[in-house]
């Protein structure tokens, strides 16, 4: 997908993602898709069927990388965010994932359940939104008059030093084979591991007899890997040669952009790249806050809006929407102090139980395996506390 002008390119990569967003928010809502949803079902009830599906969802994104990198046809060298650097921060990857797990227990919903709720008709989660969106935004840009960002000013100085620089990229294909060795690697690896995660899925009758767990993890996989495919295929024509959107906007821009084209205001959000909701919602506010100029239009900006969307759409079309509200002052205080936590550990961990868990463990990076294994510890374990309050009160 080669374009001689940029303006089309863009369009493009935008319109595309929002419509992959559609189709998933839709069939999200649909099929009841909730990967706080899985990890309740399984502490409180034995029931892993959600579980199934959103490892299901890992395992088809995990496998279609796989080949479509061995291919040539996705490019992870260099993706926003970065999620195989070879600085592994662990215990942003580790602590911003408990707190996550912890904040969407309390809020109901991880980030892509909250665009989903919203779009459903949850007025709680248009306050969850807000809050991360705030969170999220000021955790990586200064504040007004400012050199300082939330980042800075609670983490940076004592957690960025634990971080460990490796000698390769951090995906287990490298660290196994070195950066230069690893496209075997990775594609056994990924293949084995995302079989393996399919026979553990299906493994299940009541999985497999349950249509809307099989689909919803098809659907969140596969739009995961529509994402990659998508952000990594779009490229500009320069002098004959094909250059990526945010090479061509970082480095040809001066001598190839045309007089009517808009420099978008940061070229990292063009890398390649997949769904993501946390820093997204910061944005989402940016773009608000720049008076909605097409400058500042990212894939995240137009992945939220395609999710709410199509969530309302198939609310619509079922008769589904409903208005919810705060049913008493603790379920607002839950839900206010959830979105903080999300929206601190969502950037500081670098992603989402879809971002981090989906996108992130699909390219085979210990940190995203660290954050996934550390949003479900933090969820489940306030599961258990929020059941022992509840027997005590009792």
């Amino acid at each position: 997908m080669v374009f001689e002008n940029f303006a089309q390119a863009q369009s493009f990569f935008l319109w595309v993602t929002f419509g992959i967003a559609l189709t998933m928010g839709a069939l999200v809502n649909k099929t009841n898709f909730c990967t706080m949803g899985a990890v309740s079902d399984w502490v409180n009830m034995g029931d892993t069927g959600r579980l199934r599906a959103w490892l299901f969802a890992i395992a088809v994104a995990m496998l279609g990388v796989a080949i479509l990198e061995a291919s040539g046809l996705v490019k992870l060298a260099s993706t926003f965010p970065p999620y195989r650097a070879n600085q592994l921060v662990w215990a942003e990857n580790l602590l911003g994932g408990l707190m996550f797990g912890v904040g969407m227990t309390l809020a109901s919903g991880c980030g892509n359940k909250t665009l989903v709720r919203i779009g459903g008709g949850n007025l709680k989660s248009i306050m969850v939104l807000a809050i991360i969106a705030v969170i999220a935004y000021y955790m990586v840009n200064p504040f007004p008059g400012s050199d300082k960002t939330l980042f800075t000013v609670f983490f940076y100085d004592w957690i960025r030093p634990l971080a460990v620089t490796l000698q390769t990229n951090q995906d287990l294909g490298a660290i196994i084979a070195g950066s230069g060795n690893a496209a075997t690697p990775r594609l056994a690896i990924g293949s084995i591991l995302a079989l393996g995660l399919i026979g553990f899925a299906f493994i299940s009758a009541d999985f497999r007899s349950n249509f809307d767990n099989i689909l919803g993890g098809l659907v969140v996989g596969l739009a995961v890997l529509a994402a990659w495919y998508v952000t990594s295929n779009v490229m500009m024509s320069a002098d004959g040669q094909p250059f990526s959107l945010q090479n061509f906007v970082a480095e040809q821009w001066d001598m190839y952009a045309k007089p009517e084209d808009l420099k978008p205001a940061d070229s990292r959000p063009l890398s390649a790249q997949s769904f993501t909701f946390i820093n997204p919602m910061g944005q989402t506010l940016g773009y608000a806050m720049a008076g909605f100029k097409l400058t500042a239009l990212t894939f995240g900006v137009m992945s939220v809006a395609g999710v709410i969307l199509g969530s309302l759409l198939w609310s619509l079309i079922s008769r589904n929407f409903r208005i919810e509200w705060f049913v008493s002052v603790k379920d607002f205080f839950n839900h206010f102090v959830g979105a903080i936590l999300m929206g601190f550990g969502g950037v500081l961990a670098m992603g989402c139980t879809i971002g981090q868990g989906v996108t992130g463990v699909s390219t085979l990076a210990v940190g995203s395996i660290i954050t996934l294994l550390a949003i479900i510890a933090g969820c489940a374990s306030t599961m258990k506390y929020q059941y022992w309050r509840m027997m005590q009160e009792g």
